[in-house]
This record gives C-alpha cells, sequence and structure tokens, in this order.
C-alpha cells in the first residue's frame, strides 16, 4: 500500500530541471523563473556537479551550458547520453554559442535541441516544455 501511495505520488511532481550553469546569476535567474512557472529545479555550477546531481536525481530535463569550468557541457553531455540511467534524460544546450557550428557540435554531443543565450524566459520555458512532453508521451524529440 504504501509503496502504491508513493508511486503515486512521485509521478505528480512537478517536472524536475538540472539547470548546469557556471554564471551565478544567470543560473539564479533561470531557477526563479522555472520555479515560478511549476517546475521543481535543482542547479550545478560545473560539468563535474552536473554529472553527480543527473546520476542522483535523474531530472526530467537537464539545461546545459556549454562553456563550463573542468569538464565542459559537450564532455558532460556525451557522459550523460552514454549511461543507460541517464541517456533518455533530455539535455538542452543553452549557449551563448550562436554559430550553428556550436550548435552541430551540441547535437553532436547528445544535445536534443540548442537554445542561444540571451533568451527570452517565456520562449526557454516553451523549449523545455516541448522536450519534456516529448519525453513523457514517449515520442521522439525532434531535434531543434
Amino acid at each position: 500500500m504504501m509503496n502504491e501511495m508513493t508511486e503515486v505520488t512521485m509521478s505528480e511532481l512537478p517536472p524536475l530541471v538540472l539547470i548546469v550553469d557556471d554564471v551565478d546569476h544567470g543560473r539564479e535567474i533561470c531557477a526563479e523563473y522555472l520555479e515560478f512557472r511549476g517546475f521543481r529545479v535543482a542547479t550545478a555550477a560545473d560539468g563535474l556537479e552536473a554529472l553527480d546531481k543527473a546520476f542522483e536525481l535523474l531530472p526530467d530535463l537537464i539545461l546545459m551550458d556549454l562553456s563550463l569550468p573542468g569538464i565542459d557541457g559537450w564532455e558532460a553531455t556525451r557522459r550523460l547520453k552514454q549511461d543507460e540511467r541517464t541517456r533518455d534524460i533530455p539535455v538542452v544546450a543553452l549557449t551563448a554559442h550562436a554559430l550553428a557550428s556550436a550548435h552541430d557540435r551540441a547535437k553532436e554531443a547528445g544535445c536534443d535541441s540548442v537554445v542561444t543565450k540571451p533568451c527570452l524566459p517565456r520562449d526557454l520555458e516553451a523549449e523545455v516544455r516541448r522536450q519534456i512532453e516529448g519525453r513523457t508521451e514517449g515520442k521522439p524529440r525532434a531535434a531543434q
């Protein structure tokens, strides 16, 4: 009986988004906005912390800055997509790299889509929702 209740409660929780960004201000603004819009949020300041939290929390989506100290976002994404625990978690690259080559490189690393910073909060939220809905409905997510 307790397990059934726990499963129901867990499935009713709002989606958990892991925000990975080494810039405190950017990470905090993004977290506050998504929390205001009804998401649960966890944060990480670098690639290693992102990997640790992703494996521990198994978020519904990861917003990954690509330019990170130590393990960059490209490498962190590759590691997440190679691990069976996290390979199906959508990773949205959140990057200031606006060139198409950077977007291509992000997708090659395993990012499901790319959002260029700065972006409007509502546009970021729309992409987060699109990726999460694609995952929960079992539909393949088209790369942006």
